[in-house]
């Protein structure tokens, strides 16, 4: 049980330590996290079934067993959806204007160049619809707070920025808000070129849909 147990731990352990910047996103994530924490998953699930027949054979309580069962069949389920969101997930960088891709102003010295390679828009993401009005500043403003970002800079007439750090590892999405004559378009990117599951896509649509007054 103990060795189920270290599983879903030692990914919980290297999460905090990542998104409290002990160690970096390189060794807390794509290590520990990704490598490690799966190679963990796999003993546990044959720890979980060793266990399973000491209880069938009267030598382990049947509770136990299924408690085991039940933690490790979690846990990979937990890495088999995380492995598909990032597969099947749209590009971490996505703009409502392909034309004419809004920049990221003074966000781009601290995204230090980096980031995904790739640009999509609404044939990749749906919901990166962009405001067919001009926004005033400060709705752009509301809706970038609204979707969970921290303003970046002033808000001007014309832009709003905001980044948006993720709970777990603390994953971070600069956003942009264009503003121009019968026009608002959005762009969001991760800072990293991990891929992230289209978590930029879902927060591009949100930001998109406050923008629209969907919400």
């Amino acid at each position: 049980m103990a060795v189920v147990a270290l599983a879903p731990m030692f990914v919980l352990i290297a999460a905090l330590g990542t998104r409290t910047g002990l160690w970096s996103p390189e060794l807390g994530y794509d290590l520990l996290a990704m490598r490690v924490g799966v190679a963990l998953a796999a003993f546990a699930a044959v720890a979980a079934l060793l266990l399973l027949i000491q209880a069938l054979r009267g030598r382990a309580p049947l509770w136990l067993a299924a408690v085991a069962i039940v933690v490790s069949a979690a846990t990979i389920g937990a890495y088999a959806w995380q492995v598909s969101r990032i597969l099947s997930g749209p590009p971490d960088d996505i703009s409502t204007d392909m034309a004419g891709i809004p920049g990221f102003g003074a966000l781009d010295a601290r995204r230090g160049g980096a980031g995904p390679t790739e640009v999509a828009g609404v044939e990749s993401c749906p919901g990166a619809i962009p405001a067919m009005t001009q926004i005033a500043p400060e709705s752009a403003a509301w809706a970038l707070q609204e979707a969970g970002f921290s303003l970046q800079g002033g808000v001007s007439v014309s832009r709003a920025a905001g980044t948006h750090r993720g709970f777990w590892f603390g994953t971070v999405h600069d956003a942009v808000i264009r503003i121009r004559p019968g026009r608002t378009d959005v762009r969001v990117a991760a800072r990293d070129g991990r891929p992230h599951g289209g978590e930029a896509c879902r927060l591009a649509t949100r930001i998109s849909q406050l923008l629209r007054g969907e919400d």
